[in-house]
């Protein structure tokens, strides 16, 4: 059966068999653009968009929804976003300069990092980026001189860790105290940042954000971090700070597998606010702004990869290999995460699928597999699979190992499909050597 819910939302099966996103077939479209592909379903995308946006604001109105660019970004998806109405979290130079290209607003740009650089917090100066989130006190300071040499006082958050498992991968927990990420609440480093940041001119100290990880199935841990930092940022009202601001990140999961099926963005809102107006409430504390950072649940639902089969490896009574024409270059995640797809035989959605196989990618490594034990229909040499949800942390996580070329990317939407990343030629690859 075809596993809808893991797939854009626009997708469907014709009458040929062949699967179809954004009235796309994958067929015509991987003998228009080639093989490895990804393609973007624009539909999905600004649907997530004014989901969360009509979610939360529905229950607080005073919420800002910021796209979290490493899930990917390019200058086509950043102007989606900016038709949206939603603003950006980056954590690069490079994020920062794709922003800048396009266009968008600045005071909606928020500049995440761990070890930004002075170069970098220059360029969020310059850009007049609405609010810088500090991560450590040497930031704290850095920021501090630059923001005094440019003549300015930088809007600031503190990232703080409130010590909290999220029941994650190890890999993908992010506010727990053994963390490279942000002020630890529980080791008093948290109440020391705050205090700093109040005594410097240049930091204009609006609030606090944490995260506690990516791809969140459960929903008990936002409503134990929202209530530990509220509690924690009231201890500070008689030294001078309101907390205007408050950010939770995101991190909320999406399906990979048709055996998976995450919160609703509906559910994970009322978690959220309902846990911050209560507490709120308790303490007797202005209800701040609320600044949420979805990434993974609006670009993965929306991208499928597709590749084209070469080899088919069967080795009797142990496991049958089909070897595609990507894998770990475009897509690591299976390598690092154990992370698990679907997949399905793009060109031969009619068949019945009967055969247990393992998608495995083109690279020189044993551990380059895309999807284990995943039942196909019988697939020859040049037969298409198309993985879905993997609009997130593949592309931007690519590289280009073995020395092969990134993947072209495609939008689609009524029909018709436009190209917004070509594909990366050999001679690309030399672009910055020297000989």
């Amino acid at each position: 059966m075809f596993p809808q819910h893991v797939f854009p939302d626009t997708a469907e099966i014709n009458d040929l068999g062949h699967l179809v996103v954004g009235g796309c077939d994958f067929v015509d479209l991987a003998k228009e653009f080639d093989t490895p592909l990804y393609v973007y379903d624009e539909e999905t995308l600004s649907g997530r968009c004014r989901e969360f946006l009509s979610e939360f604001r529905s229950r607080h109105s005073d919420t800002v929804v910021i796209y979290a660019c490493k899930a990917y970004i390019n200058p086509a998806i950043a102007c989606l976003f900016m038709e949206e109405g939603l603003g950006l979290d980056v954590v690069s130079g490079g994020e920062l300069t794709v922003a800048r290209k396009v266009g968008f607003p600045s005071e909606k740009i928020y500049f995440h990092g761990n070890n930004k650089s002075a170069n970098e917090l220059k360029l969020a100066l310059t850009m007049n980026v609405g609010r810088v989130i500090v991560d450590n006190s040497h930031e704290l300071e850095v920021l501090n001189r630059l923001s005094a040499e440019v003549g300015k006082v930088q809007d600031i958050l503190l990232r703080v860790s409130p010590g909290i498992d999220p029941h994650t991968h190890s890999h993908l927990t992010t506010g727990i105290l053994d963390s490279k990420f942000g002020f630890s609440i529980e080791t008093g480093q948290a109440t020391e940042a705050i205090r700093k940041a109040l005594a410097y001119p240049q930091l204009n100290l609006v609030g606090l954000h944490y995260h506690l990880g990516s791809s969140l199935f459960e929903l008990e841990p936002f409503r134990l971090a929202m209530e530990t930092v509220l509690r924690f940022a009231a201890t500070f009202r008689e030294e001078g700070f309101a907390l205007k601001e408050l950010s939770p990140g995101c991190g909320l999961g999406i399906s990979y597998t048709r055996q998976q099926r995450p919160p609703s963005i509906g559910e994970f809102a009322e978690v959220l606010v309902s846990s911050m107006l209560d507490t709120c409430k308790n303490l007797k504390m202005e209800l701040p702004r609320l600044i949420v950072e979805p990434g993974r649940s609006i670009a993965g639902p929306a991208g499928v990869a597709v590749y084209r089969v070469g080899n088919v490896k069967e080795i009797p009574g142990v496991r049958t290999y089909i070897s595609v024409d990507g894998g770990m270059g475009d897509n690591i995640r299976t390598a690092l995460y154990e992370a698990e797809y679907e997949a399905v035989a793009a060109g031969k959605m009619n068949l019945s699928e009967t055969e247990l196989v393992t998608v495995a990618g083109k690279y020189c490594e044993s551990g380059d597999v895309l999807v284990r034990d995943v039942k196909l229909p019988p697939l020859q040499p040049d037969d298409l699979i198309a993985v879905p949800a993997s609009g997130a942390y593949c592309p931007s996580m690519a590289s280009n190992y073995n020395l092969y070329g990134r993947p072209a990317i495609v939008m689609v939407r009524g029909g018709q499909a436009r190209l917004i990343r070509r594909r990366e030629t050999f001679e690309d690859l030399m672009t910055h050597d020297v000989v």
